[in-house]
């Protein structure tokens, strides 16, 4: 037996779409947030922009230089970590009878052909995370050869227009491991489906709640957004 998207009942589709709008909104709200309320990942950007032009008088740089390979470390985890599922995700896909022998010893919805289905919107998110991961790891690492053209003197005239480009490839670098983090946490939310729509429901709803909160809500935004003394 096999199951195609078009036998998929319509609350499930459904729910499927909340899922996909509400990862939308939630990054689009995290990027661009309302003027009067700045989310975290825009005030770290000011934040990034100040470690460049500290970075310009600082002597030694040993620290900037551990700092940014600290993220391209980080990075590389999350990468590896969504390879690791992904291969997970389509073995459990491939193997039919393990698949079945899951879905009869654990409450899950629908048959084994069914579960297979529903693990594509997890695998495809975690697909898109480790694109953004790998794409951040070469943006730190773009950044960190930026910082190194960056001149001792900073009297030099590229010495604060080299850091200036540092900092906004380290922001963009930067946008594009929370892309992938963002991803990982709906991907987490999509498992909710195999206990069937209102599962994905719940999962999409907490999901979009704790980022949000996160975001706009947290004890860590109140520090970060007291930026003076």
């Amino acid at each position: 037996m096999t199951m195609n998207f078009t036998d998929i009942p319509l609350i499930d589709l459904a729910a499927l779409g909340i899922l996909i709008l509400a990862w939308l909104i939630a990054g689009w709200l995290s990027e661009h947030p309302p003027a009067a309320t700045p989310s975290v990942s825009t005030l770290m950007e000011e934040y990034r922009r100040d470690w460049m032009k500290t970075f310009v008088t600082r002597q030694p740089r040993i620290f900037d230089a551990t700092l940014i390979d600290s993220l391209r470390q980080g990075t590389a985890f999350f990468a590896s970590a969504c390879m690791i599922a992904i291969g997970g995700g389509i073995a459990v896909i491939g193997n039919a009878a393990a698949v079945q022998r899951l879905t009869d010893e654990l409450p899950l919805s629908g048959t084994g052909p069914d579960v297979a289905v529903k693990m594509l919107p997890v695998i495809g998110f975690l697909a898109n995370a480790l694109l953004k991961f790998v794409w951040a790891h070469r943006l730190f690492g773009y950044c960190s050869i930026l910082m190194a053209a960056v001149p001792n003197d900073p009297a030099d005239p590229l010495a604060f227009h080299r850091a200036g480009q540092a900092a906004e490839i380290n922001i963009t670098a930067a946008k594009s491991f929370n892309r992938g983090l963002r991803s990982i946490y709906y991907a987490l939310a999509a498992l909710g489906w195999l206990i069937g729509p209102w599962g994905l429901l719940a999962g999409t709803t907490l999901a979009t709640g704790i980022l949000l909160r996160r975001e706009f809500a947290s004890v860590s935004r109140k520090v970060i957004l007291n930026r003076e003394p």
